[in-house]
């Protein structure tokens, strides 16, 4: 008889929850953690088979604008097989329990359409400005957003070639943490108003390389969410491109509201910010 190797090892990590739970909750400079060998490897292997496969036509939306450059692809029922009991996986009530007992927060939400998450990908030049995230979702009134979780398909991925996931402080004076986005790497953190994190330096990978995140978003049912809109933030030292940063700020606001007002999906409206946001940054 043959078993099949789960694509998240409950057994494992479930071993592991206490200290993984305490250490994550008093991480700096907020809640996180970054776990190594996360999911089934072979599992991993055939999402990037999958991925090559993906092409222009796929429904990819292009998040191109002053304070990003990035692809995204949300819909789960234009992702390949693989790819979407990965994250059908990682949507399910068992590790929603595991990811609520590890960061302390209880009734958590998947969402399954996927609001800014799914699958990601850029290539050289490619970068995502400091930023926290939108706090609560667009088409859910009552979700607030708690909690990301990213997994980096990335075989051979150099120091040199940058991409590194910045944790920043609060106040914005220095980054605490920075993630090289490896292989099989997970990295887990709370998605608080003030939770700032990006990776702002434009990429030099070679043309063809890609940086490939599987990125999931949970939530919880609160009776007044609080509603921001992502939120970039210069760092100390970007100078004049402070102004640019707020510009867009303002744009990606009213992208935000009227998604949620009209039902806006990002494919839509991610061409209205590429035509006024600028372009690649240089």
């Amino acid at each position: 008889m043959t078993t099949t190797k789960p694509i998240f090892d409950y057994s494992k990590w479930t071993a592991q929850l206490p200290e993984l739970s305490r250490k994550y909750q008093a991480a700096s400079p907020y809640p996180h953690i970054v776990l190594e060998n996360f999911l089934d490897p072979a599992v991993l292997d055939q999402c990037i088979a999958e991925f090559d496969k993906l092409n222009e036509n796929n429904g990819w939306i292009n998040y191109k604008h002053y304070n990003e450059d990035k692809r995204g692809l949300n819909k789960l029922d234009l992702l390949p097989e693989t790819i979407r009991g990965t994250i059908n996986e990682l949507n399910s009530p068992e590790f929603l329990q595991w990811l609520s007992v590890i960061t302390g927060i209880r009734n958590l939400k998947k969402d399954d359409s996927l609001e800014g998450g799914g699958i990601h990908q850029s290539t050289r030049g490619g970068f995502l400005n400091i930023h926290a995230d939108f706090t609560a979702h667009p088409h859910q009134k009552n979700w607030q957003r708690r909690v990301n979780v990213l997994v980096y398909l990335n075989k051979s991925w150099k120091e040199e070639y940058g991409g590194k996931l910045e944790l920043w402080d609060k106040k914005m004076k220095s980054c605490e943490a920075a993630v090289l986005p490896v292989f099989n790497r997970c990295v887990i953190f709370n998605t608080d108003a003030d939770s700032y994190h990006g990776h702002p330096e434009p990429m030099t990978c070679p043309e063809g390389i890609f940086r490939r995140s599987i990125a999931l978003y949970y939530y919880t049912e609160e009776a007044n969410p609080y509603r921001r809109a992502t939120y970039y933030k210069a760092r100390p030292g970007d100078g004049s491109n402070k102004l640019l940063v707020k510009l867009d700020n303002a744009l990606v606001s009213a992208y935000t509201a009227v998604k949620s007002r009209l039902g806006a999906n990002d494919k839509l409206v991610s061409g209205i910010l590429r035509l006024f946001g600028g372009g690649k940054k240089k």
